[in-house]
């Protein structure tokens, strides 16, 4: 077990762990135990009674976080020459077809979003076994695969985040930084707790939403009590 800094014993010591809290009092309690040098991100664990393994209890989607990530997301266009323009005026920062597919085949994945059309999946799906496992795999029901590609590129700037549940049951997003103010960071967690909440598969018995955790990058979590999370 690795052995806890001084800093980390004493943010420790200024709550209590196995406490819920409401997610007003969860953010002020993040701010306090954060001791990076560095404007760190804030992050959201959600633990969901779901079997990931099954395909009918795969809980995943997006939503356009309020006030955005506090990121400047690198968006990379997939598409036929007819739609580069647009891609490219939407603020882009690749766009291209066939030199990026070979650039992936080549080990490069240096950005945060892939957008693409359907008429080219079949290029894009080749690369499925280097995108899929970062989290970067186009995909319709997130709204990566489309048509209207300017304006999937305005989204992803503006603050979209895809998420997906992980083979734990786990489903982990960054909701902003720490030099957001408490309320910027409350909205963007209600606005993804809410989304995932509404995402309940009708497969999935019992307790859906089984734990929620806040933290910042080198902070401890901070349990929330999802009962005050403004559905």
């Amino acid at each position: 077990m690795a052995k806890l800094t001084k800093r980390h014993k004493e943010a420790l010591s200024k709550f209590e762990k196995e406490k819920l809290y409401s997610l007003e009092e969860a953010v002020e309690l993040v701010k306090k135990i954060s001791y990076a040098k560095f404007d760190a991100s804030v992050d959201l664990n959600v633990r969901l009674g779901v079997d990931p393994r099954k395909a009918n209890q795969l809980v995943r989607g997006s939503v356009t976080l309020p006030h955005g990530t506090g990121k400047d997301k690198k968006v990379l266009v997939l598409c036929t020459p007819d739609k580069e323009e647009e891609a490219k005026a939407a603020g882009a920062d690749f766009v291209g077809l066939d030199e990026y597919v070979q650039k992936i085949k080549d080990g490069w994945t240096d950005v945060d979003v892939v957008i693409t059309m359907p008429s080219v999946m079949p290029k894009v799906g080749a690369l499925g076994r280097i995108l899929g496992p970062r989290g970067l795999m186009p995909n319709p029901k997130t709204g990566t695969v489309t048509m209207e590609v300017g304006k999937a590129v305005e989204a992803a700037k503006a603050g979209k985040i895809d998420f997906k549940v992980d083979k734990y049951g786990i489903v982990h997003s960054a909701i902003g930084k720490l030099n957001f103010s408490n309320e910027k960071i409350i909205d963007n967690a209600n606005e993804l707790l809410t989304t995932i909440i509404k995402l309940k598969p009708s497969a999935a018995k019992g307790t859906y939403v089984i734990s929620t955790t806040i933290s910042s990058t080198m902070s401890p979590g901070v349990k929330v009590d999802i009962k005050s999370v403004h559905a």
